[in-house]
């Protein structure tokens, strides 16, 4: 005979039948096995016990007076207390009708009287190794929460205390080259420049980090949202960026769609940004901005005329820190589409990438309307 066991921890099954002889063969053979088992006669009492202290499983019998199984599987489900706790039918009733019935009301499986007692052992065992993997994944998610949590308030803090230290060094090496420019030799001058440039490279990786951080930390509603003043706002913070590159915006009018109104500024800065960015020399950046509806969501697409990402690099782009080759030509940290990525994720929707190199990239994602 195989041998089902329990493991380890004793789990507890509790066995609901009107009949003491159906609950004395199933006490013996479960306990045998390893289980701990207690019975209940009814339906009401049952429920009491069940709420009292949730067993790891539930074996029904359907026909009992008063209250029948199918009530009794109905009311638990009902209760998030014990909506959890698995239900296995047991009845001599074998109408497929009736076993429709037993998984409409939330059970998770069917067993006929007569039983064979190694099918009752396999179909216990199997709900029960289903309920240890669903605890292992639930503690894994907890604890991948709290990593990233930790991870986050890791990045923010070294990243915050990080900007002081940088800033005094910057701000020195300024009033070298603007106090002492004259007293310096052209070798001077240029280490000086360079560490300057270093330090103006590290303060905006910092603050992309810090940007990057703070995505999804934040305890606010969701509220609706412009994206037409969004866009307006974008207009204003990159206008100097826009004037000096003699940028070309088109853009469709915008729904109000639910989401964090900063985010999506952020978002759409980034997008536009590159956009503006990533164009071969002596070409005007032409960007346009449309949107569609799909049902629930609405999907955005940002086309520009830039040079455009290898077919190979279309997916990592969105990872943080990375840098193609286009990076030893133009300025940036890598982090951009890495939070792009991650506030389209936190708004529950999808970004992704097109491109043909030489011709442009269009950005596309989707958000929930309002």
């Amino acid at each position: 005979m195989v041998n089902y066991s329990a493991g380890d921890l004793q789990e507890d099954i509790l066995l609901v039948d009107d009949t003491p002889d159906n609950l004395r063969v199933l006490s013996a053979m479960l306990t045998h096995q390893g289980y701990e088992v207690r019975k209940a006669l009814n339906g009401p009492r049952a429920i009491a016990s069940v709420q009292s202290d949730p067993p790891d499983l539930i074996l029904l019998d359907i026909k009992m007076p008063g209250m029948d199984g199918y009530a009794v599987c109905q009311q638990l489900k009902a209760d998030p207390n014990t909506c959890d706790v698995p239900v296995i039918f047991i009845s001599a009733l074998d109408d497929a009708l009736d076993k429709v019935k037993a998984f409409a009301v939330g059970g998770v499986d069917y067993i006929t009287k007569p039983f064979q007692e190694m099918e009752v052992l396999a179909r216990i065992e199997h709900q029960l190794c289903i309920q240890r993997l669903k605890q292992q994944l639930l503690e894994h998610n907890q604890e991948l929460v709290r990593s990233n949590r930790e991870l986050q308030q890791f990045a923010y803090v070294v990243s915050h205390d990080l900007q002081q230290p940088l800033q005094s060094i910057t701000g020195f090496v300024k009033v070298l080259l603007l106090k002492y420019e004259n007293d310096f030799d052209e070798m001077a001058i240029d280490y000086l420049s360079r560490v300057q440039k270093s330090g103006d490279r590290m303060q905006h990786l910092i603050q992309d980090l810090l940007s990057y951080s703070k995505v999804g930390s934040q305890n606010q509603e969701m509220k609706p949202v412009d994206l037409n003043a969004v866009f307006n706002q974008v207009l204003d913070n990159l206008n100097s960026t826009i004037i000096k590159n003699q940028a070309a915006l088109t853009c469709d009018p915008l729904p109000l769609v639910v989401g964090y109104e900063m985010q999506l500024v952020q978002l759409m800065q980034n997008l536009i940004d590159n956009a503006i960015k990533f164009v071969s020399p002596g070409v005007t950046p032409e960007i346009r901005i449309s949107a569609a509806q799909q049902k629930k969501y609405w999907l955005f697409e940002i086309h520009d005329n830039g040079i455009g990402i290898d077919s190979q690099d279309l997916e990592k782009v969105f990872d943080i820190f990375h840098r193609d080759k286009a990076a030893k030509i133009y300025p940036g940290t890598g982090i951009g589409l890495a939070t792009c990525k991650k506030i389209v994720e936190n708004h529950g929707g999808k970004l992704w990438a097109t491109s043909q190199l030489g011709k442009g990239t269009t950005f596309h994602f989707t958000i929930k309307g309002s």
